[in-house]
């Protein structure tokens, strides 16, 4: 059994480590107190809207509000992402008590889907030349499944289900919200939405679906620079002339989110929490798989509320590693090993639901570790477990019930040979030398006697007299 110091100083390891490599992959923290009245942060989104990106936003921006900056840049280079976070990021950009204005830059840049609503609920929606926003639909709805009757006339789906009905009207709903309040084209949002429909950032700037084209963050706080927008239904004149524009890149947390909630690393960290703790449980030892294994799961399933988890996924994942384990355990021709297989690995196609590929668990590396887990849980947990069950062949446990042999002749204390060493005994019987006993028990290093056993030429009772016939011949 492992003591409670070994255990604390294993996790303080290994905290410490996590911390250390996280900030060796990241800058110095943003959030160092800022002379906010000459400095405009720039925030960048680049990639999938996830909760490393939500978290980035929605910190600075409270900090931005906390040091009373006169306005927040937001680049935008996004193809979407989870509606969890982008529904965050836009509350934090409606409460902010300071104006946001939001880039698309740079040229070839895009802000489609999640982009489209952050750009509508910006205070200033700006766009680059040759940028382009749109196709706001909900991916999940974005098209007829497979196999889906088809009208003959106009070649669309018959029908939508009803809680494809839902999301889309509420997503309508949404984005319709947002135009009204910054007073920007409502009906074009709505056709983003139920059409996908797209914009280039000319065609945009004529149908008011945005503020302004600016082809740099330094030309948009020049154009901006005297700007009245309006905030919690107050005028508010931007005067930017003296600030500068200082950049904010994500720091160690953010950064650490961002590894951890990468689905491939979260699906790993969790597969190693459970095999840690069941290793521990099967092998007990120091405790390293035990600790390691629950620290990994704490940060999977943190990781993982903030990602759109199937339970569905989860509990056949769950399912299919506890057939492999019954597999190990039960002699069953295969039939749980195929099956917690199957089960596993579809647990594992389902676990994270959305259609966003930057969310999702990679094939390959499912298909790999469907297989290592397989592997780790049918032949090594199989070989622990048989091994439970072997005789034990060293220890005090091993002593116990053992063959000794009287070294000299004795009535009390003595000592016999036991597995090649010269050990100190006791018997309540008198022993001869070249006896055979079993050891009962150990009393510090003394070894207590129990029955003797015959040697095939011993012509001595069990009690270490001379043997009567009667001894030899026995009960009739």
């Amino acid at each position: 059994m492992s003591s409670p110091h070994t255990i604390l100083s294993i996790v303080l390891f290994l905290l410490l480590f996590i911390t250390t490599a996280s900030f060796a992959i990241s800058n110095t923290s943003s959030h160092t107190p800022r002379d906010s009245s000459a400095e405009i942060p720039v925030l960048t989104i680049k990639g999938a809207i996830g909760p490393a990106i939500s978290d980035y936003l929605t910190t600075e921006m409270a900090i931005a509000n906390e040091n009373g900056a006169p306005l927040v840049v937001i680049i935008i280079d996004t193809p979407g992402g989870l509606v969890s976070s982008l529904r965050d990021i836009n509350q934090a950009i409606l409460n902010s008590q300071v104006p946001i204005a939001c880039l698309v830059h740079p040229a070839g840049a895009r802000a489609a889907s999640a982009g489209t609503y952050i750009l509508y609920a910006c205070h200033i929606a700006a766009m680059a030349q040759a940028t382009t926003l749109g196709a706001a639909t909900p991916v999940s709805i974005g098209g007829a499944p497979k196999g889906a009757p088809q009208d003959k006339d106009d070649n669309k789906t018959n029908s939508a289900t009803a809680m494809e009905k839902k999301i889309l009207n509420d997503s309508i709903a949404y984005i319709r919200s947002l135009a009204q309040l910054r007073g920007r084209n409502e009906e074009w949002a709505e056709l983003a939405v139920k059409e996908a429909a797209t914009l280039t950032a000319q065609e945009a700037l004529e149908k008011n679906v945005i503020t302004l084209i600016s082809n740099s963050t330094a030309d948009l706080i020049k154009q901006l620079d005297g700007w009245e927008i309006t905030i919690n239904q107050q005028p508010h004149v931007l005067e930017l002339s003296k600030a500068k524009l200082v950049p904010v890149k994500p720091d160690w947390r953010n950064q650490f989110i961002a590894t951890i909630t990468n689905p491939n690393i979260a699906y790993i960290l969790m597969l190693i929490g459970v095999y840690g703790l069941i290793l521990e449980f099967y092998s007990p030892g120091i405790g390293v798989a035990g600790v390691t294994g629950a620290i990994a799961l704490v940060i999977a399933m943190y990781a993982f509320q903030m990602l759109p988890v199937n339970y569905a996924g989860l509990l056949l994942l769950l399912l299919g590693i506890g057939l492999m384990i019954a597999e190990a355990m039960v002699p069953s021709f295969g039939i749980f090993g195929i099956g917690g297989v199957i089960a596993f690995a579809l647990g594992s196609v389902f676990l994270i639901d959305t259609k966003h590929t930057q969310f999702q668990i990679s094939l390959p590396v499912i298909a790999a570790v469907t297989t290592v887990s397989a592997a780790f849980i049918i032949f090594c947990l199989g070989y622990l477990w048989r091994s439970r069950h072997n005789k034990i062949v060293s220890g005090q446990e091993a002593i116990i019930g053992a063959e000794a042999k009287v070294l000299e002749d004795f009535s009390d204390y003595g000592f016999v040979l036991l597995g090649g060493e010269r050990w100190a005994a006791k018997s309540d019987t008198p022993l001869q030398k070249d006896q055979l006993v079993e050891v009962d028990r150990i009393e510090k290093l003394t070894l207590i006697l129990g029955r003797c056993r015959m040697n095939k030429n011993d012509t001595s009772s069990p009690t270490g007299k001379p043997a009567t016939d009667k001894d030899k011949q026995g009960d009739l």
